[in-house]
């Protein structure tokens, strides 16, 4: 059997509010630490509230007659029962506790239950099948209890039949208390006018203009107004009939849940504004970045990289006798203790040593507060309240970790420094055979002339030209080892300056790390929160042209 246009409705209705009430789970998690909690508190109430009734059984609308001492309302409720359930009076509030009067009483108790109502009683007629009626107390009490019952209970049902009296329809309790507030529940509400047989004919169409005019005031222009009276033939037909419509469509509920929905769609809709840039601007990145290497003392980092080089470099290319001496002065880089830094310790879970650099000066320190303003700043845009609060202490959220973590960027970045060139290790040998033939030619030297000294022939000695071969030996090893070593030193300065650049780099990589992680990414969570928020208030917002 294909299903009826109602039950079509009914599904669509089903559908459209579980996806707005999906939306409000999606405001309640992107709020939640962000937002004024009391902001959000009608959306947690209405979540748990909307959930709790929609469980419950579907079959049941639930209708309450509300109005003020001696308004008739309990003689209206007796009148559509067909029996004496409620007390009537008129000078002083009888009605204490809500009755409920269920036709069609299966699988109401749970209902009936989580509405905390204690007096039922089952009508017997079968002309208005699911629906619970309830007479709640004067919302004009002077007892506490009974107007914080009616508070209770006006959040909860799903259909408010407002019962005014004809002396009395103007009175501000009502409309100031009750009726504006619930501007935006027009669709779920009927106001009757009753006791209209009290009334001249004339005077009654006169009352209902008056009472359309106050509710157009009130902003529930459109609610039904209907004329009833309890006790002349005829006179609640038409309030009998408004019943039996919103019975039959099994959709006063959803109907409920829909008009709360819109009411905190919007209540929450000024904690939203026009869209925003969801990505940072990248001067302001680059600018912090810039500001965070000076504090990491990435500029000193590169120039001792450059000397360390350059010393290391002059130490493996230079004159054998002169290079131990080299040695003996302190490595740039061993100063920071920065040595051994990229290298990494065995266990990767070990803790990074710290370095030796001096800590960030003021203007440093200052260049770095600034660039976080202006990132912030340039973040925040046009976002409305509470978001530029959010995104400002996002941005400085942990600051006090910057230090620290600049620190450990530093000395785990790898300099480069453990993996000398090739032609240094070539230099140095070759250099080591200049010296060994300059050695030679001395000490060869050395012997001819000790030779010389003792008188004893000398052995002929071997000629290049006209430079016997011991001179050659000599002067040529350190005049081509000092040619050498100047050459090594002037390419060292180069690979130097290379390297400088290169570690630049990586450091520079390293200190974006450190500002993606600790400041980027909490700013891009408060935007990415604002466009998860601004998108689910979006959801919830109410559809036009509902009713009907």
């Amino acid at each position: 059997m294909s299903p009826t246009r109602v039950e079509k409705e009914r599904s669509a209705a089903e559908a459209g509010i579980a996806a707005r009430l999906r939306a409000l789970d999606r405001v309640l998690e992107a709020g939640t630490g962000r937002v004024d909690e009391a902001r959000l508190d009608a959306a947690r109430r209405l979540a748990r509230r909307s959930g709790e009734r929609l469980r419950l059984s579907g079959a049941h609308t639930v209708v309450a007659l509300a109005g003020a001492t001696g308004s008739g309302k309990s003689s209206l409720f007796n009148a559509l029962t067909g029996a004496d359930v409620s007390t009537v009076g008129v000078r002083r509030p009888t009605t204490g506790v809500a009755h409920a009067a269920v036709w069609g009483a299966d699988g109401a108790g749970p209902l009936l239950d989580w509405l905390e109502i204690p007096r039922r009683h089952h009508v017997a007629s079968d002309d208005l099948p699911g629906l619970v009626l309830l007479d709640l107390p004067d919302h004009d009490s002077t007892v506490v209890a009974h107007r914080l019952e009616v508070d209770r209970l006006v959040a909860l049902v799903d259909v408010l039949v407002w019962v005014l009296d004809p002396q009395k329809y103007a009175d501000a309790a009502v409309h100031d208390r009750y009726l504006r507030p619930l501007a935006r529940h027009g669709e779920v509400m009927v106001v009757v006018l009753n006791q209209v047989d009290r009334l001249p004919p004339e005077q009654v169409t006169a009352a209902l203009s008056d009472v359309r005019r106050l509710l157009a005031d009130d902003g529930l222009d459109g609610v039904p107004v209907l004329g009833v009276s309890a006790v002349a033939p005829g006179g609640r037909d038409e309030l009998r009939a408004v019943l039996t419509g919103a019975v039959a469509a099994h959709r006063a509920a959803l109907r409920r849940v829909s008009a709360d929905l819109d009411a905190v769609a919007t209540d929450l809709g000024g904690l939203v504004g026009g869209p925003v840039r969801s990505e940072l601007d990248d001067r302001t990145v680059a600018d912090l970045d810039t500001a965070l290497s000076a504090a990491a003392g990435v500029p000193a980092v590169g120039a001792a990289v450059e000397r360390a080089s350059v010393h290391r470099a002059v130490a493996a290319t230079g004159w054998p006798w002169t290079r131990y001496v080299r040695r003996l002065r302190p490595d740039p880089l061993r100063r920071l203790h920065l040595d051994r830094a990229g290298s990494g310790p065995a266990d990767p879970d070990a803790p990074v040593p710290r370095t030796s650099l001096p800590e960030a000066s003021a203007v440093e320190r200052s260049r770095v507060d600034l660039a976080l303003r202006a990132l912030s700043d340039a973040a925040v845009g046009d976002l409305p309240d509470p978001w530029p609060a959010a995104v400002h202490a996002a941005a400085r959220s942990r600051e006090d970790d910057l230090p620290d973590a600049l620190d450990r960027a530093v000395a785990s970045t790898d300099l480069g420094l453990d993996r000398p060139p090739r032609w240094w290790r070539a230099a140095g040998l070759l250099q080591t055979l200049l010296a060994v033939l300059a050695v030679a030619g001395g000490v060869w030297l050395a012997g001819l002339y000790a030779l010389t000294l003792l008188r004893l022939p000398e052995p002929p000695t071997p000629m290049i030209g006209a430079v016997p071969w011991p001179t050659a030996l000599l002067l040529g090893g350190l005049l081509v080892g000092l040619v050498l070593a100047g050459l090594a030193r002037l390419l060292a300065g180069v690979g130097a300056r290379r390297r400088r650049a290169a570690v630049q780099r990586r450091l520079d990589r390293a200190v974006a790390e450190v500002a993606d992680e600790l400041v980027l990414t909490p700013v891009t969570a408060e935007l990415q929160a604002y466009w998860d928020l601004r998108e689910a208030v979006t959801a919830l917002a109410p559809a036009r042209g509902r009713r009907g």
